[in-house]
């Protein structure tokens, strides 16, 4: 798939970050869309972004309130889809719709656990289930799912539990490579790939509490502060003196840093996976960090998750996550 112009998308996860720079680059470039999120208010700002210059006539982008993790919400998304798009098929199914939490199967409830999960990984499996007939139907198609650098590494560095969604990464990762031959062998023109991307600057960190809790605040509860402090020891950090004001504050600079001093933007991400798309390859790693990242790994796996490792990565990128 050389270009985009003339194609339909689906876009999961559309309402911010890299979802949202996804769908402002394919609609520049003249590719119908549309996207899902559970904000219907992001998804309006995200279609706002995509009309500032006029679109070109018959263009369309719609917008679809779901939840990924539930079935029945992917399948009305497609039939919506199918009528406000006046189509039966489809040429592009990003799959990237993802939250974090429910690091700790010892210190998160296992309904955190399984939100993580059930969206990271479960989003992916059903939205490929649902959508895979109108790809197939397609002259050309191409399904591109992000799992993470932390697909083949499962940590955020010591001191902090990062369980649910390294293992929906993980999962992410394994899938897609399976698909490869799985579509070769039944629909040849329906391409795949796996997107592992390193720290980009997107709000996933302050978003994913929110989706966690059912909340528009950003302040934290009392048990969020107790697991802020217990992170923030495990990171050998002294917090007997610190106020719950304090800790407060040092979740909203977090989040602030992690968005906005990350060492690739949502749009320089959004256009390395779509320049991966066309090029057709099925492993798009997405950073320079990433690229490290995965060397590093497979030439010493045994040492990744060592606190050596860990540090040397933090030196070599500048990262100021974890």
């Amino acid at each position: 798939m050389k270009d985009f112009a003339g194609k339909i998308a689906v876009i999961t996860g559309g309402g911010t970050g890299m979802g949202r720079e996804l769908a402002r680059q394919l609609v520049a470039e003249g590719c119908n869309v549309a996207m899902c999120d559970v904000s219907a208010e992001a998804m309006a700002e995200t279609k706002r972004l995509c009309e500032v210059e006029k679109l070109p006539q018959g263009l369309r982008i719609t917008t679809h309130v779901a939840d990924v993790s539930i079935e029945d919400h992917y399948k009305r998304f497609r039939d919506e889809l199918i009528e406000q798009q006046a189509t039966d098929k489809i040429h592009l199914l990003f799959n990237n719709a993802g939250i974090g939490g429910g690091g700790s199967l010892f210190s998160n409830t296992r309904e955190q656990w399984e939100r993580t999960f059930n969206i990271c990984w479960g989003g992916v499996y059903l939205g490929v289930r649902t959508f895979l007939p109108l790809l197939v139907k397609a002259d050309e198609a191409h399904i591109v799912n992000t799992s993470s650098v932390n697909g083949f590494w499962a940590s955020v560095g010591m001191g902090v539990s990062h369980t649910a969604y390294s293992a929906a990464k993980f999962a992410v990762k394994g899938f897609t490579e399976a698909m490869i031959n799985d579509l070769r062998l039944n629909a040849p023109h329906v391409k795949c790939s796996v997107v592992m991307p390193g720290h980009i600057g997107t709000s996933i960190v302050s978003n994913s509490r929110k989706v966690q809790l059912g909340t528009s605040s950003d302040h934290l509860t009392a048990d969020e502060l107790t697991q802020a402090r217990q992170r923030l020891k495990g990171q050998g950090i002294d917090v007997a003196k610190m106020s719950d004001a304090d800790i407060q504050q040092l979740a909203l600079d977090r989040d602030r840093i992690f968005r906005d001093e990350a060492p690739t933007s949502a749009a320089a991400a959004a256009k390395i996976i779509l320049d991966g798309v066309k090029a057709e390859r099925w492993r798009i790693l997405v950073g320079d960090d990433a690229h490290l990242l995965d060397e590093r790994v497979r030439k010493t796996p045994e040492q990744a998750y060592t606190p050596e490792f860990y540090q040397n990565i933090v030196a070599a990128t500048g990262w100021k996550v974890g």
